[in-house]
C-alpha cells in the first residue's frame, strides 16, 4: 500500500464466554474484517466499496459502522482531510462473532495509523463503540474491546467504562462452530427473561468469578467447571438447531466447555491443546452436517494483539 493508504485486519471475537453475559469476551486470530483507508484531497468521508456482505450493508456513512466510527474520531480531533473506506467482510453478518465490532475497530485503528495520530487504544475505544452503536442500538463493549485490545477482556462497568485485560492461559485454544442459521440479535435479546431467580444469580456469579480466576491461574479444571451459563444459554440455545447434540459432541471430543458466542448462532468450545481443538471442529461439523445444515469451523488461539496492519 502507498503511504497515503493503509490496509488493516481486525479480529472477530467471542462474547459472553459462558456465564459472562455482556461483560466477558476474547479476540480470535480468525475470522475477521479487512479495512482499507485512503486519504482524499477533498474533505469527504466516503465508502468506496463493500465486499463479502451479500449487498446487505449500507453505503450511507451515517449508517455504516466503519464510517460512523471514523466520523466520530475525525470530528473529535477536527481532522478535515477526506478519507475513502473499503470494507472487506471476511466473516458472516449476524454470526455472533462481533462482525460489526470488527469493522468499527478496524476503521478507527486504520485512521489512527494513516493520519499518524498516535492515539492510544483507550482513546480509540469510544469511537469504535460509536460505530458499534449504529448496529446494535446499544453500547456493548464485549466484542469491541476484545477486538481492539486483544486477549481476554472483562468490562467491569460503563460509567466510566472500565476495561480489564485478563491473563490468557498459554495452551488455551478455541473452536468456533458456525452453523448456517440466521438469528437476529433483537430476537435473541427478546427471548431472555425479564427477571431471574436469586438462586440462578448466585450460581452464575460464582461461575463468573471462578472462570476469571481459572484464566488468571491457568487452572483448566476450574475453567471447565465454571464454563456454565444457567441464565442465558437455556433460552438462546432453543434458537440454534441441534444445539444440545453439537455441544455434547464438543464435550465428548475433549472440550473444557462449550457455549454460545454472543447472540449466536456461532458456538465456541475451549480446549487446552490444538489437537483437541481440531478434533472438536471435526466432530461438531459432522454433527451439524448430519442435522442437514452447512457450517464453518475455525480453530484459533486467543488473539493477543487485536487489529494489525497488513502488507
Amino acid at each position: 500500500m502507498s503511504e497515503k493508504s493503509i490496509k488493516v485486519f481486525a479480529p472477530a471475537s467471542v462474547s459472553n464466554i459462558g456465564p459472562g453475559f455482556d461483560i466477558l469476551g476474547f479476540a480470535l486470530n480468525e475470522p475477521g474484517d479487512e479495512i482499507v483507508l485512503k486519504k482524499l484531497i477533498n474533505s469527504q468521508i466516503e465508502i468506496a466499496s463493500i465486499t463479502g456482505d451479500g449487498g446487505k450493508l449500507p453505503f450511507d456513512i451515517l449508517k455504516n459502522t466503519a464510517s460512523v466510527a471514523i466520523k466520530s474520531l475525525m470530528d473529535k480531533y477536527q481532522i478535515t482531510d477526506g478519507v475513502s473506506i473499503e470494507v472487506n467482510k471476511k466473516m458472516g453478518l449476524g454470526s455472533g462473532l462481533g462482525s460489526s465490532a470488527a469493522s468499527a475497530v478496524g476503521a478507527v485503528f486504520a485512521l489512527n495509523e494513516l493520519f499518524e495520530l498516535n492515539l492510544s487504544k483507550e482513546d480509540l475505544l469510544e469511537h469504535a463503540l460509536a460505530g458499534e452503536f449504529v448496529a446494535s442500538k446499544a453500547i456493548h463493549a464485549d466484542n469491541v474491546a476484545p477486538s481492539l485490545y486483544g486477549g481476554i477482556i472483562l468490562i467491569r462497568g460503563y460509567e466510566p467504562i472500565d476495561i480489564i485485560k485478563i491473563n490468557t492461559p498459554k495452551d488455551l485454544f478455541c473452536t468456533i462452530i458456525y452453523p448456517d442459521i440466521e438469528i437476529k440479535t433483537s430476537e435473541a435479546r427478546a427471548i431472555l427473561p425479564k427477571e431471574v431467580p436469586m438462586k440462578s444469580v448466585v450460581t452464575q456469579t460464582g461461575n463468573i468469578a471462578a472462570l476469571i480466576y481459572g484464566f488468571a491461574t491457568e487452572n483448566y479444571s476450574l475453567i471447565s467447571r465454571s464454563l456454565k451459563d444457567v441464565i442465558v444459554e437455556p433460552y438462546r440455545s432453543k434458537l440454534i438447531t441441534g444445539y444440545d447434540e453439537i455441544k455434547q459432541a464438543a464435550l465428548e471430543a475433549g472440550a473444557l466447555g462449550c457455549s454460545i458466542s454472543g447472540s449466536g448462532p456461532s458456538m465456541f468450545a475451549l480446549s487446552n491443546s490444538e489437537e483437541v481443538a481440531n478434533r472438536i471442529a471435526l466432530e461438531t461439523k459432522r454433527v451439524v452436517t448430519n442435522i442437514g445444515l452447512a457450517s464453518v469451523t475455525y480453530v484459533s488461539e486467543v488473539n493477543q494483539v487485536g487489529p494489525k496492519i497488513l502488507n
